[in-house]
């Protein structure tokens, strides 16, 4: 089984990480030119493409202009992201052993950098994946990717037992052609739901929280099959067959 999980918005800027190994992205080449191309924008640019405040533009002027050079920072990709998710699924409580069986069981998507293993060092930086940039491509960087990964996820999945549990959020699907990892794996896609108002609601925070756990579930327990998983149990939330469907398990909380 392999986990897929998200980029996060927000990244750590510290190098000092305790990682039993560290690797070199498969699209590293690809990541700088991306980073290039962006570096080439001024502040009020990426305010406007990445769709934030000056702030966040100004902070992410000064990662991509040192993204080249000599002071850029390197950071394992499981280290470096630091959203709720990756909170959750606590890497600094993994045994080295545990981690290296982690390193080929958990992908994550990146839009700058691909697809990226727990240990590939990567540098910080913020990118969307409808930005266009005109030096690669004439598309999105949905479409500079959908080529570029598909082949490698599919033969990576196969290569673990041909079973995907998806955690990552439903934009992600972009990256890949995604009806072609459909119809050559099996793709299982937990939802998480509460109980509010008088009817089941999806919580983004609550998700993202679960996915981190559910994450930590499996890789903890190594677990191999979809029946495994629907025995994943956290803070309420459990499976309920009622609400769900063959690859679509949902986990509740009654609140």
């Amino acid at each position: 089984m392999i986990i897929l999980l998200s980029c996060a918005k927000t990244m750590s800027e510290t190098e000092k990480v305790q990682s039993p190994f560290r690797t070199t992205p498969r699209f590293e080449s690809d990541a700088k030119e991306i980073a290039f191309s962006m570096s080439l924008l001024d502040v009020s640019e990426l305010e406007r493409l990445l769709r934030v405040n000056s702030k966040i533009a100004v902070e992410n002027y000064k990662r991509f202009q040192a993204f080249l050079g000599e002071e850029a920072k390197h950071i394992p990709a499981l280290w470096a992201y630091t959203g709720i998710v990756f909170k959750r699924l606590a890497p600094k409580q993994f045994s080295d052993e545990e981690l290296a069986y982690v390193q080929d069981h958990l992908r994550m998507t990146s839009f700058c950098y691909g697809l990226l293993r727990p240990f590939d060092e990567i540098s910080p930086y913020r990118l969307e994946g409808d930005v266009r940039l005109p030096e690669l491509s004439d598309g999105t960087l949905f479409t500079y990717w959908r080529s570029r990964l598909t082949d490698l996820f599919i033969s990576e999945i196969k290569a673990t037992g041909g079973l995907l549990c998806y955690l990552a959020s439903d934009e992600m699907r972009g990256l890949f052609d995604w009806r072609r990892v459909e119809a050559e794996v099996r793709v299982i896609t937990p939802e998480f739901r509460v109980w509010k108002n008088g009817k089941w609601t999806t919580i983004v925070v609550y998700t993202k929280m679960c996915r981190g756990e559910m994450s930590r579930f499996i890789l903890k327990q190594r677990l191999t099959t979809v029946e495994e998983l629907l025995n994943f149990q956290w803070e309420g939330f459990e499976y309920n067959p009622t609400l769900s469907t063959t690859d679509h398990p949902v986990f509740t909380q009654m609140g």
